[in-house]
């Protein structure tokens, strides 16, 4: 398999999409913060300190994707057509967070996705810190992408 970000030379480079056809592309992500039960409570009654822990976390991670491609070295900065997050309660202890990126452009929307779920969780993470210091980020990762050469991928958890 071809090193697609390194040349010839054995250099760093970016990839260049300049001859690629743009398409539709969408992809999915997710991510979870374990908490303990209080914790959860107290953002479901709206009680957290610092506010709107769920509101907060889904404008962190909107604002963040748009700001992928500054973060992480190769990727390209793409024309988000839009972010969708949602968090909501995993039973007693948890926070689920999705995250769906689409565009139109050359190149997948992948990067973007995960940058939502994660900075989401880190944002709930923050605004909780303050009352439970144990909270764990777990389980982020891609569930689902299409569009591109390389098609459709789901996630299959077997």
């Amino acid at each position: 398999m071809e090193l697609t970000h390194i040349d010839e030379k054995g250099h760093v480079r970016m990839v260049d999409v300049g001859e690629k056809a743009i398409s539709a592309r969408e992809a999915k992500a997710q991510a979870i913060v374990k908490m303990n039960p209080e914790t959860l409570t107290l953002i479901c009654e709206g009680k957290m300190p610092k506010g709107d822990v769920f509101s907060c976390a889904r404008i962190a991670g909107i604002m963040a994707s748009k700001k992928t491609h500054e973060l992480i070295p190769m990727c390209h900065n793409l024309p988000i057509d839009s972010v969708e997050l949602d968090i909501k309660p995993m039973g007693n202890d948890r926070v689920y967070i999705t995250a769906v990126a689409r565009c139109h452009y050359k190149t997948g929307i992948e990067m973007e996705a995960l940058t939502a779920a994660t900075v989401a969780a880190l944002t709930i993470y923050d605004m909780c810190k303050a009352v439970d210091k144990k909270m764990e980020i777990s389980e982020i990762f891609l569930l689902e992408k299409t569009g591109g050469k390389s098609g459709h991928f789901l996630r299959n958890n077997d």
